[in-house]
């Protein structure tokens, strides 16, 4: 993160050296003759011997860190050890010392000073981290959403930190930010980065009530503050976050879907836009924070803008300009629309609403409102867990429907596209969400799928894991009502879901 406005200084080189000899050989591990795998950062090196590695936080002062003695050292091991074991405890195990005896040698935990220390943490390969698993088509839908479940559980059990955020806090991020893009003028353009900077300004100061209110919310905790792809995992068939920023509470004490923006922007940095709305989408179905969805561009394009800053620091000339285009971009304003999506249980109507949402209004894409997961979260339930079927009657099916539509009138009105995802079997529910449009001014496009009775049955009985609890029975009360005249564009569902979304977005283009 080095680089102009960011002072650096790096300690005596030889002071640490008898401690990296020490920590590379075997048998300091109780394992002779085994070779260690040295991985070195600017402000760490990890000790990878057979199933374990340790972590040593390398003698160096940042501006924004400071390892320059071991009690420095060992407060931020101990930091990191504690934060690492919220997110992740089956990957931080404990913190050891590196002592100096009498005779002078080094030990692990021995007698003597402590002259350095060490976090064990169990090994994993680097296939593991979920930036190679993106990139080998490892990213499935199944596990972005155990991905954005254990964001969403961290993040509830996060620590307030309410002294550290708000607008001015945010701002003061923004101008550091602004400073170091300017101290390289050779791969940031002055003009661009002042139009960024106008850009980015904009957005603060459209949305500093809504970050202190926020902050005054509890929305404000100690976060994890470094949540891209290679600080993510695959341990035990399950997502790991690591590597939080314990050494800065400035830093990682931030607003929870500033935290998720790094992850989201680095998803779209990387190509998979379908993912970082399947991560968007479910974040918010669990966490319910869509009351802060105005601030993702802003929240976007700082992150953006920090790895652009960070890559120039680094010499990543192309890499450095390809995030400040992005920035940018994504502080384009889009027009907001809402598209519902209608029909018979199993027609995929969420199959659908995922495939468009990538596609619609300003990043992350469209934000899915699904009538089934809306319901679970009335309950109090996950969006997975079943419903009696006394959860579905005329007593809880206009809460629901009125839920919808308030969410769908509050993600227009924070400037973001959204997918009312719904049955809609009546012409009363059709007309109460094309009226959350027109009372937004905001385009509408209604879409009702159809499919032959015989494979919409067969559907049902294919699903599993899913919010929707309908099943044959459902489907057979469904075909025996009337539904009325449907005015809205009609769609085959019955073959392959490319096709179905070729058409569909032509059917939104033509408006």
């Amino acid at each position: 993160m080095a680089g102009p406005g960011v002072t650096c200084r790096t300690m005596s080189g030889d002071a640490q050296a008898d401690t990296i000899a020490f920590l590379s050989r075997g048998e300091t591990y109780g394992e002779p003759g085994i070779e260690v795998t040295r991985i070195e950062t600017h402000i760490s090196i990890v000790f990878l011997t057979g199933e374990r590695a340790f972590k040593l936080k390398r003698e160096r002062i940042f501006s924004y860190l400071d390892f320059s003695t071991p009690e420095k050292r060992r407060k931020n091991c101990a930091a990191e050890l504690r934060l690492g074991q919220k997110m992740a405890p089956g990957l931080y195990r404990a913190m050891h010392a590196v002592t100096r005896g009498r005779d002078g040698g080094l030990a692990l935990d021995g007698e003597g000073e402590e002259v350095d220390f060490l976090i064990e943490m169990r090994r994993f390969g680097q296939d593991a981290l979920f930036d190679h698993l993106a990139a080998q088509g490892g990213l499935t839908p199944e596990l972005t959403r155990d991905l954005a479940d254990a964001i969403a559980a961290f993040h509830a059990g996060a620590e307030p930190a309410p002294s550290w955020g708000g607008a001015e806090a945010v701002h003061a991020v923004l101008r550091d930010i602004v400073k170091n893009l300017k101290g390289f003028p050779r791969i940031f353009p002055v003009a661009e980065v002042k139009n960024l900077s106008a850009l980015l300004e904009a957005q603060l100061d459209a949305n500093r009530v809504l970050m202190d209110a926020r902050n005054r919310a509890g929305k404000v905790r100690r976060c994890h503050g470094d949540l891209h792809l290679r600080n993510i995992c695959l341990l035990d068939g399950k997502p790991a976050l690591f590597d939080p920023i314990e050494f800065n509470d400035a830093l990682a004490s931030i607003d929870i879907l500033y935290d998720l923006a790094f992850l989201l922007m680095d998803l779209i940095h990387e190509g998979f836009g379908d993912r970082a709305n399947l991560v968007f989408n479910r974040y918010l179905d669990i966490s319910g924070e869509d009351g802060g969805l105005a601030l993702m561009p802003l929240y976007l394009a700082l992150r953006a803008s920090i790895r652009a800053h960070v890559s120039a620091a680094a010499e990543k000339t192309g890499l450095a300009q390809s995030y400040l285009r992005l920035a940018g971009k994504l502080l384009q304003p889009k027009p907001a629309m809402l598209v519902a999506i209608g029909g018979l249980s199993g027609t995929g109507k969420s199959t659908l609403a995922y495939s468009l949402a990538p596609g619609l209004g300003r990043a992350p894409g469209a934000r899915i409102l699904r009538s089934d997961v809306i319901r679970k979260r009335l309950f109090g339930i996950a969006p997975e867990a079943r419903l009696p079927q006394a959860a579905y009657g005329p007593e809880t099916h206009a809460p629901v429907y009125a839920a919808l539509c308030s969410a769908a009138a509050s993600a227009l009105a924070s400037g973001q596209a959204a997918i009312a995802d719904a049955t809609f079997l009546s012409a009363e529910e059709r007309a109460a969400i094309e009226d959350v449009s027109r009372s937004a001014g905001k385009t509408f496009m209604g879409l009702w799928l159809e499919a032959p009775a015989e494979l919409l049955e067969s559907r049902l009985a294919a699903r599993r894991d899913d919010a929707s609890d309908a099943d044959a029975a459902v489907l057979r009360h469904q075909l025996g009502r009337d539904t009325g005249p449907v005015d809205w564009s009609r769609l085959n569902a019955s073959g392959d879901i490319v096709e179905e979304t070729r058409a569909a977005l032509a059917l939104i283009a033509r408006g």
